[in-house]
Parts: C-alpha cells; sequence; structure tokens
C-alpha cells in the first residue's frame, strides 16, 4: 500500500470512528436531557438521582406482601386456566444459562421452542429462547425467521463486575450474532452504595449498544435487599431507557418472588402514567409451575392492567416452566396426563 492510500485509509477510519462517536454522544446527551426534564433539574448529578429516587413513596412492606399473597389465592375456572396457559407459553423466554452449555443442548433447547408439543400444533411457541453470547448464532441459526426470537445475557452476566469496555463489547458480540433482545445486569455495587449516576450511565451506554435489539435491565433484586430499593432501582432503570425491567438473573435466592414483581409492575403502571411510555416486565428465576404462572399473571392484570397482559410486555425467565404447561395443558385438553415420555423433565405439578 502506497503511503498516500494508507493515509486515505487512516483518514476514513478517523473520520468513521470520530461520527460513531459524534453519534454515541447525541443518543447519551438526549438521554441525559429526558431525564433532566423529568427530574427538573438543570444538572444531572448524583446527587439529583439521589433526591429524586429517595423522594419516591416508601413501599408498605406489610401491605406489599399481603396484598401478593391474596392476589395468589385467587382461582380462576377452567376456561379461564386454558386461555392463561396459553398466554403463560407465549411469555416464557425459554432459557439455558449454565456453564456446560453445548452447541447440541442449545439447538435442543431452540428445536422444542419451535415445536413445544409435537402432539398438539395448536401449541402456542414461547416468546423467545435465552442463552449466553456465544450460544446466539446457533439459536439464530435454528430459529430462523419462525418468530421465536433470540435473547443474550450480556454485561459479565450474572455478576456485572466488569469494566464498562467489556460489558459494550460483549453486548455487541451479541448482537453482531444476532441477538433480538439483550439481559443486561447492573451494577448492584454501585447501586448500594448510591451511585446512582454510575447506574445511568451503564444503562445508557448498553442501551446504545443494542441498537434495535430491546434491552432487558436486571435488577438482581435478590441483592437489593429491600422494596424500596427494588422501586429506586426499578424507576432508575427506566429513566435510563430499560425496555423491561427483570428481577433475576436465576443464579442467587430469593429470585422473582410475587411481592418484588408487584412492587415493579407498580412501577411500570406508574411511569406509564408519568411518561406516557410501557415498559415491560420480566420476573426470572424459580417460576416452575403453572400455579405460579397464574399467580404472576393475575398480579399483572390486577397492579399493571391488561395491557401487560402479552408477550411483547411481559415475560417469563424459566427453564422448567414449559414443561408444567404443557402438561396441564395437555390435562386440560384430553383429561389425563401424558405418559412419562411425553416431555422430558420434571413430573408435572398437583392440577389446580
Amino acid at each position: 500500500m502506497t503511503t498516500a492510500a494508507a493515509d486515505a485509509t487512516a483518514d476514513a477510519t478517523t473520520a468513521e470512528v470520530d461520527a460513531n462517536t459524534d453519534a454515541n454522544a447525541t443518543t447519551d446527551a438526549a438521554a441525559i436531557e429526558h431525564a433532566r426534564a423529568l427530574l427538573g433539574v438543570s444538572r444531572l448529578t448524583n446527587a439529583a438521582l439521589t433526591r429524586w429516587l429517595h423522594g419516591l413513596p416508601g413501599v408498605d412492606q406489610v401491605g406489599c406482601e399481603a396484598r401478593a399473597g391474596a392476589l395468589g389465592t385467587r382461582s380462576i375456572k377452567s376456561a379461564s386456566k386454558a386461555w392463561a396457559i396459553d398466554l403463560a407459553i407465549s411469555m416464557i423466554d425459554l432459557t439455558t444459562l449454565e456453564g456446560n452449555d453445548t452447541p447440541g443442548k442449545v439447538r435442543g433447547l431452540a428445536a422444542k421452542a419451535l415445536t413445544p408439543d409435537p402432539s398438539d400444533p395448536t401449541t402456542p411457541r414461547p416468546a423467545a429462547v435465552c442463552v449466553y453470547g456465544d450460544m446466539v448464532a446457533i439459536a439464530r441459526n435454528t430459529l430462523g425467521d419462525s418468530g421465536v426470537r433470540v435473547a443474550a445475557v450480556a454485561t459479565a452476566f450474572p455478576s456485572g463486575r466488569a469494566s464498562l469496555a467489556v460489558k459494550l463489547a460483549d453486548v455487541a458480540d451479541a448482537v453482531n450474532a444476532g441477538a433480538d433482545e439483550i439481559d443486561m445486569v447492573i451494577d448492584r455495587g454501585a447501586f448500594l452504595a448510591g451511585d446512582y449516576r454510575t447506574v445511568f450511565d451503564q444503562v445508557v451506554a448498553v442501551k446504545r449498544a443494542c441498537g434495535t435489539a430491546r434491552l432487558k435491565v436486571i435488577m438482581e433484586t435478590g441483592e437489593l435487599v429491600t422494596y424500596d430499593n427494588v422501586r429506586r432501582a426499578s424507576w432508575l432503570c427506566m429513566l435510563a431507557g430499560a425496555d423491561f425491567i427483570k428481577t433475576s438473573t436465576g443464579k442467587i435466592s430469593p429470585a422473582a418472588t410475587l411481592p418484588v414483581t408487584l412492587v415493579m409492575l407498580e412501577a411500570v403502571r406508574d411511569w406509564r402514567e408519568t411518561t406516557g411510555t410501557q415498559i415491560g416486565v420480566k420476573p426470572a428465576g424459580g417460576i416452575r409451575t403453572s400455579k405460579d404462572a397464574v399467580k404472576f399473571l393475575v398480579a399483572v392484570n390486577e397492579v399493571a392492567g391488561p395491557d401487560w397482559l402479552e408477550p411483547h410486555w411481559f415475560r417469563f425467565g424459566a427453564s422448567s416452566l414449559l414443561n408444567d404447561l404443557l402438561l396441564q395443558r395437555q390435562r386440560l385438553r384430553i383429561g389425563a396426563y401424558s405418559g412419562a415420555d411425553y416431555i422430558a423433565d420434571d413430573s408435572p405439578s398437583t392440577a389446580y
């Protein structure tokens, strides 16, 4: 390559970097301007975020848990059960996030998403298959243009302990491989230390890196200790541009509890009333039976409202839930459970 050609290539590369930097700065500036307007401040400082978040109404722990308990005891009729089971299936992010995941395991999971019940073609498909970033291409190739989306965990999942540059590279790899959705984790250490601006900036940066992919922000509610913190984290993530707020990684206990999800449902309801923007909710971890799923759907309807009762706005992060829903669906359809080799997994939960 001649010196002139090398100089031209370098100039083009520099121009591209500068253009990307300008675009990123514009995106971040727009997010900050939106936050400043909502908070009514001239500068988006950590102090301003702290005043705003700590000015949110506190959560009545006793009242929250009592309401969740009451919602969890609601009974529904058989026709409604059939509808609820199909809806729950369509809301699942069918998940495998293990260190021993193999290409064959991911292909098998994706194949199951495409044909959940080979004996009944009317069975709805799950919303997405959720995998680690290095498995995205395999899931994408198996799912094709079926409409089942590919979700990828990113940003140093599950701990979130990495530099922002590493987190953004993680997101870029997943998006470039074909991910439709990104499930990021917040820096819980920064949040619990009161460094809300760092959490805000990281969510904004990841949202920008997602491009057209939807962003689910995992708060790891089991580490946030209080319902007040769950409410503050929910509002902070929505302020920064989350498309979904998500309870957990599924790697710690407690994971998705009904009271925590109730607090998050109240947050997205109030956010829409405040801003006009609807945000999704994804409880993940520990939801294993049809009974569990129906309890969450009742809470969605009663707390956030029926607008959230569809897969674009509510998801279940689960691995074993689908099998139980399929078994319960078959029982309602033909009056009996299948044989032992109908699906591979646990035995069905008690009929409800």
